[in-house]
């Protein structure tokens, strides 16, 4: 793969809300596909977006109408694209209809699923197509072309590919893509057949669309860069149907990293984008998914850590800073002193060795006996070693209740010890545990006392069934930074009141982690 890279801009076309939907289970409504465009065009600002297919539904259509009148009165109609069907003018007037002027043409770029599922002649499938690109001209709007299966037309019926393209290339569409439809390519493949379209169709724009059913997409993408291809398709977390698309982080990160080549997307919008969809998809990212997961800037082994205090040893390229992140060391049995050590700057916390030594230890017996050991838990345990005076919990709860009466809103009354004076209040709310801090929230605004907000909410119930076992509750809060406290209690309304209280002696500990 020894190809001379051209120098030019490289595009990405993200699919999230077209191919992205197509994930089991996923279906963004309306206002969520607008807010998603919204985000990838004007925050993340990628090059192209494709969102929807045509014909569907009509929340489809009112989903795309939605996007396209926004996208008409901010200047990105032109970047807004729609999927459509070799169907005379069934789909470009459904297009017209929303407000779309590009159409992305599915057509069929492999013999036997031309033969097979259209039961039609490579002739008629073109002349067809053809129909379809004059109509559209004569409506306005723009054709790209999908070469649908291209991959396995490339591998087994390569004369009908290239007669397609023939077909094709003169009839003025914008760009022709290539689509491994089912994922089977891999890199040498991938870099082979895009060269070879490459040179055979010097005058066409091409794309290439990627599916990670053996988990290659990005390296696929790669290959076709290699190769020459200037645009690439992508999906926010590598959502789609299967085994999903190709990833925009990662995509972005080799291009710029690997390849060298320019791209106009904002990196540090890349986390925000992740997580709006991560919330609205339903589906979650991989803690180890590569600069979205949650640990993947999270160093674990003391010895990393030990080698970042000395000029860096342990960065690479991937600095969290570009993608809104920051870097972490994890707490746990492989630490050390190097990571606790980080943790505690962090916090603005200093130890002596001896003291150091002894929090290590606790760390490591509490790391053995598999509890979780999170930074924030760390003012606790110093406490509770080294008997400090300084990070004593405060705020305790002398007594609560909840409850919930059938028909009514659940009720918390409550009664809380803070620095030595005790205060009472009760609250409704959506739920016992909504309950439970609205009225906290109610003591804490008559003290004036700040109060970070709730972001994410998580329970893990561990496995085998049992109606008595431990919930963690995992709780992420935002406030001037976002932080997170955990709860452990077999009841899950108590564990998140448990992590709540961590929470509210944390920030009485650490005012600065929410706005005054």
């Amino acid at each position: 793969m020894d190809t001379v890279l051209r120098p030019d801009t490289f595009i990405i076309m993200d699919t999230t809300l077209r191919d992205g939907e197509q994930t089991s289970g996923v279906s963004f409504s309306d206002n969520e596909k607008l807010s998603i465009a919204k985000l990838l065009l004007s925050d993340v600002r990628v090059d192209r977006i494709e969102i929807a297919s045509a014909r569907v539904s009509s929340g489809e259509f009112n989903g795309a109408k939605k996007v396209l009148d926004w996208a008409k009165s901010h200047g990105f109609s032109d970047k807004v694209e729609i999927l459509g069907f070799v169907d005379g003018k069934i789909s470009l007037d459904w297009i017209a209809a929303a407000g779309g002027s590009v159409l992305n043409l599915l057509c069929k770029g492999s013999k036997k699923h031309c033969e097979e599922q259209l039961r039609k002649s490579p002739e008629q499938h073109l002349d067809e197509i053809k129909t379809v690109i004059q109509n559209a001209k004569d409506m306005g709007i723009k054709t790209n072309v999908y070469l649908e299966d291209w991959s396995n037309g490339m591998r087994h019926s390569r004369d009908y590919v290239f007669y397609m393209a023939d077909g094709l290339k003169e009839l003025g569409i914008g760009r022709l893509m290539l689509p491994d439809t089912l994922g089977i390519l891999n890199p040498d493949e991938a870099y082979e057949y895009c060269s070879i379209m490459l040179q055979r169709y010097p005058q066409l724009d091409m794309d290439f669309h990627a599916h990670n059913d053996y988990d290659l997409s990005v390296a696929n993408v790669y290959a076709a860069v290699k190769a020459g291809i200037r645009c690439t398709h992508t999906t926010v977390n590598g959502l789609g149907e299967r085994a999903g698309n190709t990833p925009l982080s990662s995509v972005v990160a080799v291009i710029k990293d690997q390849l060298k080549l320019q791209v106009s997307v904002n990196e540090s919008k890349l986390n925000l984008i992740s997580k709006m969809v991560e919330s609205l998809s339903g589906i979650r990212i991989p803690g180890n998914k590569p600069l979205i997961g949650d640990y993947v800037f999270t160093q674990c082994s003391g010895i990393h850590a030990d080698g970042d205090n000395k000029n860096n040893l342990y960065f690479n390229d991937l600095i969290p800073e570009r993608f809104g992140r920051t870097r972490k060391y994890a707490l746990g049995k492989t630490s050390g002193r190097a990571n606790i050590r980080k943790n505690l700057e962090d916090m603005g916390i200093s130890l002596e060795s001896e003291a150091l030594k002894k929090v290590t230890e606790k760390i490591i017996e509490l790391s053995d006996k598999k509890e979780t050991v999170t930074a924030e838990d760390l003012p606790y345990i110093i406490s509770d070693v080294l008997k400090s005076q300084e990070i004593d919990q405060r705020i305790r709860i002398h007594n609560y209740s909840l409850t919930h009466t059938l028909g009514l809103k659940p009720v918390a009354n409550l009664s809380i010890d803070i620095a030595g004076k005790r205060y009472e209040e009760y609250a409704s709310g959506d739920g016992q545990y909504d309950a439970f801090v609205n009225a906290i929230r109610k003591i804490y605004k008559k003290l004036n006392r700040p109060m970070p907000r709730l972001a994410d909410y998580s329970v893990t119930i561990p496995p085998g069934g049992k109606t008595d076992a431990l919930v963690e509750t995992v709780i992420t809060w935002t406030g001037k930074r976002d932080f997170k406290t955990r709860g452990l209690d077999p009841d899950q309304t108590s564990a998140a009141i448990k992590a709540t209280m961590k929470m509210l002696n944390l920030i009485d500990h650490d005012p600065s982690l929410v706005d005054i």
